[in-house]
């Protein structure tokens, strides 16, 4: 029997990821320094390799996914464009990036630890993200 668990936390690693590879895409074309550019270039790779195991685990479920919450991405998209308009600097897009990862971590660590009976892979696919989010927290630290 599979787990609903193991289902609904795939579906949030799912939104998840998209939302950070959307927020990567809106600003990556205003970074200015190279090593931040590769910073987030990477850390999108990286999503988009879990991304794949996920869409295979959540096929064998025969499930979708989730699509991130439209209101948070419209908001997400606003307080990008907004900031960027009114200061266009590496300083302003690595606060931005820092503040999305910081939700990121938090909400995906209040779902590993609401979804409990999720399967141990799942559970791992959502702790290799939480890591790659804090990993990017400080790797973008400088540009602060």
């Amino acid at each position: 029997m599979i787990e609903p668990d193991t289902i609904k936390l795939l579906r949030e690693c799912d939104a998840g990821i998209k939302m950070g590879v959307s927020s990567i895409d809106d600003v990556l074309e205003y970074v200015h320094e190279k090593k931040f550019k590769k910073y987030l270039t990477d850390c999108k790779e990286e999503h988009e390799k879990l991304q794949e195991e996920i869409q295979k685990l959540l096929g064998k479920y025969h499930d979708e996914g989730k699509a991130p919450n439209p209101m948070a991405k419209g908001m997400s998209w606003i307080k990008t464009n907004v900031r960027l308009v009114m200061n266009e600097s590496d300083e302003t897009i690595a606060d931005l990036m820092t503040d999305g990862c910081n939700m990121g971590v938090k909400s995906l660590n209040k779902y590993l630890n609401q979804y409990k009976a999720a399967d141990e892979k799942t559970k791992d696919i959502t702790k290799r993200l939480i890591n790659l989010e804090e990993k990017l927290i400080v790797d973008i630290r400088c540009f602060l």
